[in-house]
């Protein structure tokens, strides 16, 4: 992997077959590469089914001083897994767009105290409609996405972004 440097974009993988999926496994590797950070989280898979991406992720990279999960680790991993939701939702449809994030929070309600799920999906049911809409008549889009982190039966983080897809020229 080359070091990468600020202020370079790191190039694109390329677009999955039309109609067909990203291999996920892939897309992990590039995505390593392309935000250093993301592979020292913890990320164990990654599942993608209809509106849903999951991951399956390793707790002891994210460990505190008491040995449960640091909220910094866990937050960085909800926005993150927000922003692979958005650039795969992309990729899907043809699409190599800009994505980032305007806004997040996170609620954590019980401490994570071994491997753990985050589940990422749209807010709302209408969400991905107006999406593709906005990018289709505007050229540019937003929607807010939800995440949830498990640890087995215990829901220990709810979180929720808002994430904005650039136009083609930024």
């Amino acid at each position: 992997m080359a070091e990468r440097m600020p202020g370079i974009a790191y190039p694109p993988p390329p677009l999955p077959e039309p109609g067909g999926d990203d291999d996920l496994t892939a897309f992990q590797t590039w995505l390593e590469e392309a935000i250093p950070m993301a592979g020292e989280l913890g990320i164990k898979a990654m599942h993608h089914q209809d509106e849903q991406l999951e991951w399956a992720l390793a707790l002891a990279p994210s460990l505190n001083d008491k040995g449960t999960g640091f909220g910094g680790a866990l937050a960085a991993q909800t926005t993150l897994a927000g922003w692979c939701w958005l650039t795969l939702w992309l990729r899907r449809r043809g699409l190599v767009r800009s994505v980032v994030v305007a806004e997040s929070s996170q609620r954590f309600t019980a401490p994570v105290t071994g491997d753990y799920r985050l589940t990422c999906t749209p807010a709302d049911d209408d969400a991905t409609r107006q999406l593709a809409t906005s990018l289709d008549t505007r050229g540019k889009g937003q929607i807010t996405l939800n995440q949830t982190l498990h640890c087995g039966e215990t829901r220990c983080l709810e979180a929720s972004g808002r994430y904005v897809v650039l136009p083609a020229d930024s």
